[in-house]
């Protein structure tokens, strides 16, 4: 980044006398404010400004509430990168930066999109106005930038670069309830300044009055990071052609004083590729120490907390030519379907309207890896490729059935809520709800037996008694030989897959003799086709209980493999990260035999030029 948004540790100051008494979020919109002296409105009336309705201040507190969770307002800010696609984005960076007036740290999100004319970042920067028509983009209410930005902190300065044929032009706007509240207008009033290159230069770009204009520059200089026009200049330097850059600073804190947002570098890496969300990694779930530390790992519990968890699995399709770069380290996206056993592809018809088109709804739904030891289960819902509802329980907790049970859908028929972190209550969702909670008891009632429970459909479970009576159905003393037996790298297995394969099938004992309970689990495996239902009652099976001995095993057996796979993950990311930064060497190394290029070729030009010596 340029040097006046050069990383840094940063603190969390206040501004040098330019941040708010109040650096509570939630408590920032408590203010009273003075009444407007009545010569403000009496030079309203004069100059013909008194007919138009005014937006309080307040109001951009107020609206920026319907936030709940921080990761909710930067992920509305991916996604109006991700909307750039169709315009050319490859990345979105999200990364730390340093307010050099007062040495805080603030946010800033940088990609290479189409950028914005003067007239779209006005547009940007105005309450509920939208462009956005594509029944394919993922922003449509005009209102996700502003709501986004007031929720991380209380100042914004947006740069942004659009080449529009050969109109190439340069805007900036300073959206600051920091300024609007210490200045105490009764309005919102957002500063905007714009230039244009024209023979090479940048030069003003004047709509209204040169009064206006400088007017403008004056407020942003005296309150954002930037003490003079060529450090806001400097920042247009690595946006090249076309992009947008947003600094948000002022971050919000919480009650104990410290940023809502954990930047900090600590000697474990915690975070040093990721942000944090503070008092928000709390484990819950397992039993022994062993099964809460797999807990603390899953990308069920650590999206709460992790920006890379959370944007890992934000975007249902993974991008071919575009990437979530978070500090300096690209985001590997993860299909939660891909990381399901035995997968089942449901297909549901939901009754949209009577004079709509037939809507066919496909729900992939599967035990997750770690099954059964750990009891993850719900739904993630996505909608027009983001992830609006992760982990949905629609089952109450506390019941075997439907234990470990995961499933993933896009819901496009119904609309989610402003905050895009739940779906408007419609009858149309609580149908919804009511169908994925059948879809989840009919697979459970199905595909529990797989995972060491005992069969509730009646047939199965008779299938199921046969198949252990055929094989001599080992006591506690041979299950515990054989579960010995597995650890030492003996032959004899349970009634178990061994792998997370998907294609394994279940089998007694190595030599053969388990072949009738070995063709009923494939029998069931075979039957994974897709399936259609349709809105009528569900069905609720009864409870089912696990086989003695078995949860030991599978605890042994899921803690191994997963220590094994994250042993893998940390290798591969290693290596990723020794390849980023030769690149970047390869690439900085080329730059500068550019450089070294250019200034070899004008020291030639220069010599040829000059007179020769008489």
């Amino acid at each position: 980044m340029p040097a006046a948004m050069a990383g840094g540790t940063g603190g969390a100051g206040g501004g040098g006398g330019r941040a708010l008494d109040c650096r509570s979020f939630w408590k920032a919109g408590a203010f009273e404010s003075a009444s407007a002296p009545s010569r403000e409105f009496h030079d309203a009336l004069e100059a013909g400004d008194f007919d138009r309705a005014r937006v309080h201040p307040k109001f951009l507190h107020t609206n920026a509430t319907s936030h709940k969770w921080a990761f909710g307002a930067i992920a509305e800010l991916l996604d109006n990168a991700v909307d750039e696609i169709c315009n050319g984005a490859t990345f979105i960076k999200v990364d730390k930066s340093v307010n050099l007036k007062d040495n805080s740290t603030m946010l800033v999100f940088q990609d290479d999109g189409g950028g914005m004319d003067p007239e779209g970042v006005r547009r940007c920067m105005s309450l509920g106005f939208s462009t956005k028509k594509s029944k394919k983009t993922i922003g449509q209410y005009g209102n996700g930038f502003k709501t986004s930005t007031m929720r991380l902190g209380a100042d914004a300065i947006v740069f942004t670069r659009a080449n529009r044929g050969s109109n190439v032009t340069l805007s900036i706007g300073l959206l600051s309830y920091t300024f609007l509240r210490r200045t105490m207008k009764d309005d919102i009033v957002v500063p905007m300044l714009d230039f244009k290159i024209q023979d090479g230069h940048i030069v003003p770009l004047v709509y209204g009055s040169q009064g206006d204009w400088d007017s403008s520059l004056k407020i942003i200089l005296e309150w954002s990071p930037f003490s003079s026009k060529e450090e806001l200049l400097q920042q247009f330097k690595d946006i090249v052609s076309h992009g947008t850059k947003v600094a948000i600073y002022n971050l919000w804190m919480n009650d104990d004083g410290l940023l809502e947002l954990d930047f900090e570098d600590d000697d474990e890496a915690r975070c040093f590729y990721d942000i944090l969300l503070r008092d928000q990694d709390k484990a819950s779930g397992g039993v022994t120490k062993a099964q809460k530390e797999i807990v603390q790992q899953h990308i069920s519990h650590r999206l709460r907390f992790s920006l890379r968890a959370y944007t890992s699995i934000l975007y249902l399709k993974k991008f071919e030519n575009f990437q979530i770069i978070l500090r300096g380290k690209p985001v590997e996206q993860i299909r939660i379907a891909d990381e399901l056993k035995f997968k089942k592809l449901v297909t549901y018809k939901p009754q949209v309207a009577h004079d709509s088109q037939v809507v066919s709804v496909k729900v992939d739904v599967g035990f997750a890896k770690e099954a059964p030891v750990l009891g993850i289960f719900g739904m993630n819902v996505y909608h027009k490729n983001r992830l609006i509802m992760p982990f949905w329980k629609v089952l109450q907790e506390g019941s075997s059935r439907g234990r470990s049970v995961v499933g993933v859908l896009e819901a496009n028929f119904i609309e989610p809520a402003h905050d895009k972190q739940d779906f408007e209550r419609t009858p149309l969702f609580i149908r919804l709800e009511a169908k994925l909670r059948q879809i989840i008891l009919d697979y459970w009632k199905e595909k529990c037996h797989l995972i060491g429970y005992q069969p509730v459909d009646p047939q199965l479970r008779s299938q199921y008694k046969a198949a252990l009576k055929d094989s001599g159905n080992p006591g506690p003393k041979s299950q515990q030989k054989a579960s010995t037996s597995r650890r030492t790298g003996g032959h004899t297995s349970n009634l178990l897959p061994e792998t997370y394969d998907d294609t394994e099938v279940i089998g007694l004992t190595a030599n053969g003799s388990g072949s009738r309970i070995r063709s009923f689990g494939q029998a069931q495996e075979n039957s994974m086709e897709s399936v259609g239902l349709d809105e009528n009652s569900v069905d609720i099976g009864s409870e089912g209980a696990l086989d003695p001995n078995v949860m030991e095993k599978l605890s042994e057996e899921n803690i191994g493999l997963f220590t094994r796979r994250e042993e893998l993950r940390q290798r591969d990311t290693q290596l990723r990260q020794t390849v980023g930064e030769l690149e970047q060497q390869l690439a900085e190394t080329k730059k500068k035999c550019a450089q070294l290029a250019d200034d070899l070729r004008i020291r030639k030009s220069q010599q040829q030029q000059q007179p020769p010596y008489i």
